[in-house]
């Protein structure tokens, strides 16, 4: 594992309808490692998770809402998918804001399953080649985007990596490289 002392990941949710592993497992993990990561909603309080956009999972606390947050205080912008999740959050008008101001300033994203919806929104995957969860395909391509099927893309185009994976089952590789990507 790697040593992410100082750094800070920003995680952007809707507060309802995340899909649960792809909010705790990243945040546990990249906690375990060093990181301060802050998990910021449209609203105070708690995000209530979901399983397989079906079954109702845990609830985590909000550490800050969205509005509030400093994007130029965080290293990496996380975005977990979650159908309803990625869906409310896309049309988020600070979330929209945020990704953007990430990419136009270099920074890393990393996006799994129905995250990147936020991403096709603003314009940011046109040019880039990324993975996702099946039925976001289309939507990538439509917006320039090249999508592939791989457990986990790394990629550095038009000024800015984005790391990608298509759900829960590559977890653990979408970590990885998260982690890579910090300490590169």
């Amino acid at each position: 594992m790697a040593e992410l002392s100082g750094k800070k990941i920003l995680v952007l949710v809707n507060n309802q309808g995340v899909e649960q592993d792809e909010l705790k497992v990243p945040a546990q993990k990249l906690r375990a490692a060093g990181a301060e990561v802050t998990v910021a909603a449209p609203e105070s309080g708690e995000v209530k998770s979901l399983v397989g956009d079906w079954d109702l999972g845990e609830t985590f606390p909000v550490d800050a809402t969205i509005s509030s947050v400093d994007d130029s205080d965080y290293d990496l912008l996380l975005l977990p998918g979650g159908t309803l999740n990625a869906d409310s959050l896309r049309l988020d008008e600070d979330a929209q804001k945020i990704a953007k101001a990430f990419a136009s300033s270099g920074r890393p994203v990393a996006s799994i399953c129905h995250g990147p919806w936020l991403l096709v929104e603003t314009g940011l995957v046109d040019g880039k080649t990324l993975t996702s969860y099946q039925s976001v395909r289309t939507d990538v391509v439509n917006a320039g985007g090249n999508w592939v099927d791989e457990q986990v893309k790394v990629c550095p185009a038009n000024g800015w990596t984005l790391i990608t994976s298509r759900n829960p089952g590559d977890l653990d590789a979408f970590v990885g490289a998260i982690e890579d990507q910090l300490t590169a």
